[in-house]
């Protein structure tokens, strides 16, 4: 309960998803090319896994492509 307040307050948790997430596996680029998808308005996938594989992360994705 308390590591949940502390990633949420230093900004890993948007909208109860966590946006920070280490990249370690297939499940977790799918999870978070989705949430890319989701918060950009991106309908292409693939183009949206490469943005994320790039930034590293789906809160620095969301970041670069609002630049």
């Amino acid at each position: 309960m308390i590591s949940t307040t502390v990633m949420i307050r230093i900004g890993r948790v948007e909208d109860n998803k966590m946006v920070n997430m280490q990249l370690t596996n297939s499940k977790l680029v799918d999870r978070g090319t989705k949430m890319v998808m989701e918060r950009t308005g991106l309908k292409d996938y693939e183009k949206a896994k490469e943005l994320l594989l790039r930034s590293g992360s789906v809160k620095k994705a969301v970041d670069n492509l609002n630049l």
